[in-house]
């Protein structure tokens, strides 16, 4: 966490740093399971917008780093 506190020393605010801090969250979960990572965050932009509200709670089980299809697609 030290190199990870000297990047979010300029996130500006509350809302900044948690966005960071969930940024670091998916790429390190993605590296833990052996995704690369770019392709892990482009993937879940490309698909999460297209989910309405209440399909985003049923549908997060297909963008989890351990499904077969994510793991297929952004594997390192």
């Amino acid at each position: 966490f030290t190199v990870g506190r000297r990047n979010w020393l300029f996130s500006g605010s509350p809302k900044g740093a948690s966005a960071s801090a969930i940024v670091y969250s998916l790429v390190e979960t993605a590296k833990a399971n052996g995704l690369n990572p770019y392709k892990y965050l482009n993937l879940l932009l490309e698909i999460l917008p297209r989910y309405s509200v209440e399909e985003r709670s049923e549908g997060i089980e297909q963008l989890l780093p351990w499904n077969p299809q994510v793991r297929k697609e952004c594997s390192v």
